[in-house]
Formats: C-alpha cells, structure tokens, sequence
C-alpha cells in the first residue's frame, strides 16, 4: 500500500511569519518516514469544507517547487489543478519545471473546476460546466502533446478554446514518457472517460457506489482500447 499525504490549510499556528518552516518541516518527514507523494490543494481561498475563505491558502505550484527542494523521494502534484485556471500551454510548463527540478517526481492533477466564487472573487473567467469539461480535454491533449518526445510535438494544436501555433516544451520532462496524470471527479459519463482516456489515475471517494464507479471505468478503458489494470 502506498500511502500519500495531502496538505489542504496553510492557517497554523504562528502565521504567515513561520508557514515557510513549518511546511518545511513536515515536507521533510513526509518524505523521510516513507510517504509516496505529497499533495496540495489548487486553490486561491480556502473552500468551505476545511474553513472560511479568508484562511491562508498558498499558490499550488509555488508551494510544491519549495517542498521539491526539500525532499528527495516523495512525489508531488496537486489535488488537483482547475483546468481554467491556467492557459495549458503555461500549466504544461510549469509541471515541466517542477518534474526537472525535482528530479522527475512530479504529476499533474487536474479537473474541471468547481468553485465559482474564487473565480469570480479573482477575476478568473469561469464558463458553463460544459465548456469547461471541453477545455479540461483540450488541456490534457496539449499536456500529452507537449510531453511528447525529446521537446514537445511542435506540430500546431488547433481546438476549440486553445490554439497553440508552436507547443514546443524544453527542457522536456525527466519523467518519462510524461508525468503520471490524475483527473479528479466520479462523473461517470465525462469524467471517468477522460481518465480512461488521458490518465493514470482518480481520486475516487470511498462511497457505496465505489464498486459501481469502477465498473464504469473499466468499461470506459475498454471502449478506448485501455488496459484498466495498467
């Protein structure tokens, strides 16, 4: 069993003036005591279930580059990326850099996006949950595009939302072929196709339906020719 830990507030005591030691610390006994991954949430305000939005809540990316430096075993993505809340073409980038400098352990959680008020609040464009599905598949085909090969397929990608006239990505990912990718959600029509499809994994909730949901996903993997057990 591998076990991961999940880092969801940042509000502990001492304030914003001992956060940094303080996630310094337990990065590096997550990593010492044998945890398989570190995860941390990406958001911009604290969401309901853990606290109000005024808690200390740190930038995802940010907070993973500066516990990559601290660790040297645990792997490290968040739980998981709003699809919007980036361009893919820089969210690619920026996975790339935390892989490379953390000596290829970092993975990508994504999904499609749930919370209105911290797009809203932030000025952050938050389209109808259809479209945002659309351009969550787009963004893991650009990712899978510009992790392709010794510096991304520089082929232009042309979709509905995004065109990339040149995806190149150097230096490429030490994480090969690409790092692991993680869709978070149970959606049994979009969601569990899109993991079938595009990724490697899902951070399904231990409900009832569990054996139901993963039933739909074999079947999702078989359709798209996927192994489910890989």
């Amino acid at each position: 069993m591998k076990i991961g830990l999940s880092i969801p507030d940042f509000t502990w005591p001492g304030g914003p003036a001992t956060l940094g030691s303080t996630l310094a610390q337990i990065a590096r006994t997550a990593d010492q005591v044998g945890f398989q991954s570190i995860s941390v949430m990406d958001h911009f305000w604290q969401i309901g279930r853990n606290g109000p939005p005024e808690h200390d809540m740190l930038e995802g990316y940010t907070a993973l580059a500066f516990m990559a430096g601290l660790t040297s075993r645990v792997t490290l993505g968040t739980m998981v990326t709003g699809a919007v809340y980036r361009y893919p073409g820089v969210l690619a980038k920026t996975v790339t850099a935390l892989d490379v400098l953390s000596g290829g352990r970092a993975w990508l959680g994504i999904g499609a996006a749930w919370n209105e008020a911290e797009s809203r609040g932030l000025g952050i464009p938050f389209p109808p949950i259809a479209e945002r599905f659309e351009r969550l598949e787009e963004t893991l085909q650009i990712c899978l595009q510009m992790w392709e090969g010794k510096r991304g397929s520089e082929k232009p990608f042309k979709g509905k939302h995004y065109q990339l006239e040149r995806p190149l990505n150097v230096p490429q990912t030490l994480s090969r072929p690409r790092p692991r990718i993680l869709i978070g959600g149970m959606g049994e029509k979009k969601t569990l196709r899109l993991v079938a499809q595009y990724a490697d994994a899902c951070n399904l909730f231990p409900t009832p339906e569990l054996p139901h949901k993963l039933d739909v996903l074999r079947e999702h993997c078989k359709a798209v020719g996927r192994n489910y057990d890989e």
